[in-house]
């Protein structure tokens, strides 16, 4: 009987290289796959693209793998980069990552991957997939410091059915030791920060070449005037650093953050201190809602979930507001046991249960308290 051939995606990392490596272990036909998503600026000192498609190509020789490049450029101007512009002329904080993955790692490189005679796909993330009761579960990477599944939420069962992790049972220096012991010239390359049209560049500065300016007050919580800002696009709430008033040391001497922006009025107003009230929410309502099983998690009265607002953060308990509301696609609100600290919209609240990721949606607001 044949091998099944499985289509990994090779990003040139050393999580992908291992990935397709555990899988020919496994008796699996691997071939890699190579996506280019970004040449705006291939050129641009900034984006690494060249250099991890030859890092992806001395892994596939050592490994006796063919490599295919593809190129998603176009779908990714359009179905992640066009939104991400959108969100952040908006006044909202996007995060292209996840939508990469809805869209172009497991929308269209599975299309791809099906084309190259494959059924299924593999990746390099710290995450792991099991069947359930007839059902695709999303469950955390063994690894708490690497684990990815909330990049991943928004992942449909057809596409979980369709994808493997194999990398997500291992930790970090597991799969390094791998990486070195079977000679995998990447061993030691470090990992990837943020995606590629922004890499390691001045942020600002990449956005000023997409979204006008557009100057407006800097205010206090006391409508005091003591700044101007260049475009409320350019700022996140709970920003500390470039906001443009740091020598103003007055009242608690401490220092500023973005705190709120209004667009109506468009004005920034920051605030002294890192426990500021302005800056803690008890709840928030999240729009686009994205559940692993195709529809909520039952929610009786006192049942309480983990949720993050941002990669990274801990779990933090919360109640789902109403029972079952908020369908796929449809808003929902949660209801924090504990204030959460810059809670900030078009980031994502993704709901979790113990290891289980449930989903989750793009917070749209936030409030002070349930009855806010």
């Amino acid at each position: 009987m044949a091998a099944e051939h499985l289509v990994v995606g090779l990003s040139g990392g050393v999580d992908s290289s291992v990935s397709a490596y555990l899988l020919q272990q496994q008796g699996y036909a691997v071939t890699g796959l190579f996506m280019k998503n970004w040449e705006d600026d291939d050129d641009d000192e900034y984006c690494s693209s060249r250099q991890d498609w030859i890092d992806a190509a001395a892994a596939a020789d050592v490994l006796g793998i063919e490599l295919e490049a593809v190129n998603f450029a176009a779908q990714y101007k359009e179905r992640v980069f066009a939104e991400f512009l959108r969100e952040y002329a908006a006044g909202r904080t996007p995060n292209p990552d996840v939508l990469c993955n809805a869209e172009i790692k497991f929308k269209a490189f599975l299309d791809h991957a099906h084309t190259l005679g494959a059924q299924r796909i593999a990746t390099g993330h710290y995450a792991r997939v099991r069947a359930q009761d007839g059902r695709w579960q999303l469950l955390r990477g063994v690894d708490p410091g690497k684990d990815q599944s909330y990049f991943l939420h928004r992942l449909t069962q057809a596409q979980l059915a369709r994808t493997l992790f194999p990398v997500g049972e291992l930790h970090k220096s597991e799969v390094r030791a791998i990486a070195r012991r079977i000679g995998l010239p990447n061993a030691a390359k470090r990992d990837s920060t943020g995606i590629c049209f922004i890499g390691e560049r001045p942020f600002r500065e990449f956005l000023h070449r997409y979204l006008p300016t557009r100057p407006g007050p800097i205010r206090t919580p006391e409508g005091r005037v003591v700044g101007e800002h260049m475009g409320l696009s350019f700022y996140t709430l709970g920003q500390r650093k470039g906001i443009g008033v740091g020598g103003q040391r007055e009242g608690s001497g401490q220092a500023w953050f973005v705190a709120r922006k209004d667009l109506a009025s468009n004005t920034l107003w920051i605030v002294q201190g890192h426990e500021h009230p302005w800056l803690h929410a008890r709840g928030l309502r999240a729009e686009d809602a994205s559940w692993i099983a195709g529809a909520p998690p039952a929610a009786p009265d006192g049942r309480r979930f983990g949720a993050k607002t941002r990669y990274r953060q801990r779990d933090s308990l919360c109640r789902l507001r109403g029972d079952r509301q908020g369908g796929h696609g449809e808003p929902f609100g949660l209801d924090f046991d504990e204030p959460q600290w810059a809670a900030t919209p078009g980031q994502s609240a993704v709901l979790y249960d113990g290891e289980l990721c449930l989903g989750g949606g793009v917070i749209a607001s936030t409030s002070a308290s349930e009855a806010d």
